[in-house]
């Protein structure tokens, strides 16, 4: 497995993939890798001849009293990972890789405030202009034909997406299903800020998604009143609810009671302590 650093490095190698005819596969990543990263490089093989992960820590997406300093940062144990999964490359960015006149005066791509600034980008204001900024850098360096991105995180996927179409990105956008644990609960790095009591009550998050899920397949149609409820039972179990949402999948908008329901996302962002979690399911009316 190459592991890579710089720019310079990294151009060449491509260079030589793509005179060799290989299609490459891109895996963004921030490192402290879990089942849930080697499932979307599993998802990379099936779809390209060489898989590439990247691993960086990106400061521009992390708000000011967000643990950017305390992510957990474990390179070696992720290249151990990785190669046991039989990955192509890993990139490692150098910051001045990515962000060559630093990473506080940078060029900025900016999503549409309509995917942006709800959900999750509501609580962490600028958080998916840094998500969009790297990713679209990552694409230019890496030039994959194929990126894959989990489900977990909805809202980014759906967000990176809209970015490809609306500049005309050539990359093709592959989303993986999200990998849970034994118990249901969604796998995430920073789970491991969870002591034994918080990952037990950390389940109930699934739990009342499924319980909604349930509710609108009883036909219960006031939304609103879904969200409510669904909030209070997680406050009930110790959560500090951030929101609870049943919007259209296509675009996160609100879903009226009169709505025609297709495809719905079921969505939650809480935090159990400092530890803040974030979830969602599909329903749709044929379930």
């Amino acid at each position: 497995m190459l592991e890579i650093s710089s720019r310079s490095q990294l151009l060449q190698q491509i260079q030589t993939w793509q005179q060799q005819g290989q299609k490459l596969a891109l895996v963004p990543t921030m490192g402290n890798l879990h089942a849930g990263h080697l499932a979307l490089v599993e998802t990379a093989q099936q779809h390209a001849d060489i898989v590439i992960v990247s691993i960086f820590v990106n400061p521009t997406q992390f708000g000011a009293d967000e643990d950017f300093g305390s992510y957990p940062r474990t390179l070696e144990s992720d290249c151990r990972q990785l190669l046991s999964a039989g990955c192509d490359a890993v990139f490692i960015p150098d910051p001045e890789a990515l962000y060559p006149f630093g990473s506080e005066d940078f060029t900025r791509v900016l999503p549409p405030d309509s995917l942006a600034n709800t959900l999750c980008g509501r609580s962490r204001p600028g958080h998916f202009d840094g998500v969009v900024s790297v990713v679209a850098r990552l694409f230019n360096l890496v030039q994959p034909q194929i990126a894959v991105f989990g489900e977990k995180d909805y809202q980014q996927l759906l967000i990176i997406k809209r970015m490809v179409a609306d500049l005309g990105m050539p990359q093709q956008i592959v989303s993986s299903p999200t990998i849970r644990e034994s118990s249901g609960l969604a796998m995430s790095s920073r789970n491991q800020y969870l002591d034994t009591a918080t990952r037990q009550q950390a389940v109930k998050l699934q739990q009342v998604l499924q319980h909604t899920a349930r509710q609108l397949d009883l036909g219960h149609r006031d939304m609103s009143e879904l969200e409510r409820q669904a909030a209070l039972q997680l406050r009930d179990h110790g959560f500090q609810t951030d929101y609870f949402a049943i919007r259209h999948a296509a675009d996160l908008s609100r879903v009226a009671d009169h709505d025609e329901l297709k495809s719905i996302r079921i969505l939650a962002a809480a935090k159990l302590g400092q530890t803040r979690l974030i979830d969602n399911i599909a329903w749709s009316a044929s379930d």
